[in-house]
């Protein structure tokens, strides 16, 4: 499977916000711009997750709403992907998802899953594709930023393709 791991796009400051509630962020301008980039680098690179898992923060979900435009894909919405998350339960939720989706290519002959898209927050989104890919190092991810990982859903582990971000398409 293929899976890649977002962080969400720019997001305003506390002061431009006017409230001191980090889930209630929402994306500036520039945000929504590196959203609608990667979601055109999606759409160029042929990726089209039938499902997204979001964080509940506003600056994901709009993320993720941007991003998703222009995909027929169901989005759930994950409480435990925030930026204090952990990267073992998240891990753990990925695995207990791919199992049930061989289980139900197994008993329906449905078509496998190709591709698994999550949106979330820094730090989560480092440690997240470190523990995915058993590594000792976790990349820092720009705004908006998307790690591609060739997931091994049998071994529970995969292999970092690449970590692309807004400026790399400019």
């Amino acid at each position: 499977m293929q899976l890649f791991i977002m962080r969400h796009g720019e997001a305003k400051n506390f002061v431009e916000q006017g409230c001191h509630d980090d889930s209630q962020r929402a994306l500036t301008t520039q945000g929504e711009l590196e959203a609608k980039m990667m979601s055109s680098w999606l759409q160029k690179m042929q990726v089209t997750p039938s499902h997204v898992f979001v964080s509940p923060y506003v600056r994901a979900q709009q993320t993720c709403a941007i991003t998703t435009s222009l995909m027929n894909t169901v989005i759930t919405t994950v409480d435990f992907i925030t930026p204090e998350g952990d990267a073992k339960q998240v891990h753990d939720f990925i695995d207990g998802w791919c199992s049930e989706q061989q289980t139900a290519v197994e008993q329906e002959k449905i078509e496998a899953e190709k591709s698994l898209l999550i949106i979330s927050h820094m730090p989560l989104v480092s440690y997240l594709v470190a523990q995915l890919t058993q590594s000792v190092q976790a990349p820092i991810f720009a705004t908006a930023g998307i790690a591609h990982i060739d997931y091994d859903s049998e071994k529970m582990h995969g292999r970092l393709i690449g970590l692309v971000s807004p400026s790399d398409l400019c």
